[in-house]
């Protein structure tokens, strides 16, 4: 199913602002729903008459009006009128009858939707409609709660008629912990007193201390209370418990954290209070501090491992340095890259609390490794790169790396065969696999082949057993050799690698 934004590129006209403004406007869209005690459906006009269905939210533990999810289905003609109203008389439009919709009556409210434009604050719109689907004879609705939950909807309604919500500043994606309407809700007036708290933010704020009743307290005061005395207070919090900007903050207090979400209620151009939002959120807390003493537990891993393999290669460097003959120093200094290209893996991953390794800035770095080679050997090489390998997991770097080393730096030990020239790296990645192409301009392949020494079979276990690539040597037309490397990148969708 096409996302919001792939449905109004495809089958309407409305335009780049309008779009990313409505995208600005769903991220809240389950926000309405709850405290409308409807489903609520965004639709928007195509521009052949018909409405098209972009967005769907049922209210959290309410029976719904629709047993499946109406995205990108369009509108029905009877409500396409109502519609048609909405957006022609930028109004609120009240269906007069009970609808109905696969056997099950409903009441129908439709609202315009507008936005702002950020320069001149000119209001532009409507260029959609918001209909809320609720039950008939809805019990709830006319509790205390119910209706401190229809007085917030309608507030928000309101406002996204007027273009005014979501508030200008606000960010795509949901942030983590944030609060939902059932975690716990405030209504409070012009002057910061709190009219409505739901039981749950009682039950959040005892937590932190405070056991009394909040309706009728001044929320500020109740906040600075709890959090006095502490020394990394954020300055914000006043603000936010007042309900004069819209931002988010947490509360800490005796081992207990609580996030405050303030939405500011504008009306005609006045402030009329706020509605806050409250989730305790100690465990998600408790949660993030162990990730982070995890991420740095498993940095501290790879930088241990890293100094540990990085004082092997030493060792194995000088005892190469010592050997009396030439086929022990040549082992030795084989065995020395080898262990330096997975130290360098390492290396990069203890510098990041993700498991992914920029592979551009290793293979930098395994370069180095050919180049020492060369200069071994009292040769010039000029290496050449093409392309870019990108991030790829730890578990397939480490392979990928250590197969490029052997690779690069026997095309200059044996290719050019103690003689300048180039080596060539080229690097093409696509949507299902990645190429890598090795060729230098030196002697060649004896017989056109490859021999099956250690480095070979190294390789070949590397590419084709831990990677599922493929890998081939062969001559070039001219002259030197050219190696083709081919690897899957399946493994990237197996470890949901993000993009």
């Amino acid at each position: 199913m096409l996302s919001l934004r792939g449905l109004s590129e495809k089958y309407t006209q409305l335009t780049k602002p309008e779009i990313d403004w409505l995208e600005l406007l769903v991220i809240d869209w389950s926000l309405l729903a709850d405290l409308a005690l409807a489903d609520a459906v965004l639709w928007v006009p195509t521009g052949e008459g018909e409405y098209l269905a972009v967005r769907h939210s049922r209210p959290t533990g309410l029976f719904t009006m629709f047993y499946r999810d109406v995205v990108g289905d369009f509108m029905r003609r009877d409500w396409a009128e109502i519609a048609d109203a909405v957006i022609g008389d930028n109004t609120v439009v009240v269906a007069k009858e009970l609808t109905w919709y696969e056997e099950a009556p409903m009441q129908l409210r439709a609202y315009p939707v507008s936005r702002r434009d950020p320069q001149t604050g000119k209001r532009i719109g409507p260029f959609a409609v918001v209909t809320l689907h609720a039950a008939p004879g809805d019990t709830l609705a006319a509790s205390r709660a119910g209706q401190a939950y229809r007085e917030s909807a309608a507030d928000l309604l309101a406002m996204i008629g007027e273009g005014l919500f979501p508030h200008q500043g606000s960010q795509k994606g949901r942030l983590r912990g944030a609060p939902r309407v059932g975690d716990g809700i405030m209504r409070i007036d012009p002057n910061g007193v709190v009219e409505f708290a739901s039981p749950n933010t009682l039950t959040s704020f005892s937590r932190l201390g405070f056991r009394t009743e909040l309706e009728d307290e001044v929320l500020t005061d109740v906040v600075a209370d709890i959090v006095a005395g502490a020394m990394d207070t954020n300055e914000s919090i006043p603000l936010v418990a007042g309900g004069k900007i819209a931002s988010r903050v947490d509360l800490e207090a005796r081992n207990s954290t609580i996030t405050m979400r303030s939405i500011p209620v504008v009306v005609r151009g006045e402030r009329c209070g706020a509605i806050i939002l409250t989730r305790d959120i100690t465990d998600i807390k408790q949660q993030a501090q162990e990730l982070i003493t995890k991420d740095a537990t498993i940095r501290e891993i790879h930088h241990r491992v890293k100094n540990n393999l990085q004082t092997v290669a030493s060792l194995l460097r000088v005892q190469s340095r010592r050997a009396e003959s030439d086929e022990a120093k040549q082992v030795l200094g084989q065995a020395m890259r080898r262990v330096a290209a997975i130290a360098v893996v390492h290396d990069t991953l203890a510098s990041g609390v993700a498991q992914i390794v920029n592979f551009d800035q290793v293979f930098e770095r395994v370069l180095g490794l050919a180049v020492e080679v060369a200069s071994m050997h009292n040769t010039k090489v000029a290496l050449e790169t093409e392309g870019k390998f990108g991030e790829i997991p730890s578990e397939y770097a480490t392979p990928l790396a250590l197969a490029l080393t052997e690779v690069v730096t026997n095309a200059v030990e044996h290719g050019l065969a103690d003689r300048p020239g180039t080596v060539r790296i080229e690097t093409s990645r696509y949507e299902n696999n990645m190429r890598v192409r090795v060729s230098d301009d030196g002697i060649g392949l004896p017989d056109n082949g490859v021999g099956n020494g250690l480095g070979t079979s190294i390789v070949r276990t590397l590419i084709e057993g831990e990677l599922a690539g493929s890998i081939l040597w062969r001559n070039q037309e001219n002259s030197g050799a050219e190696v083709l490397i081919e690897i899957p990148l399946r493994w990237l969708t197996d470890t949901k690698v993000s993009e």
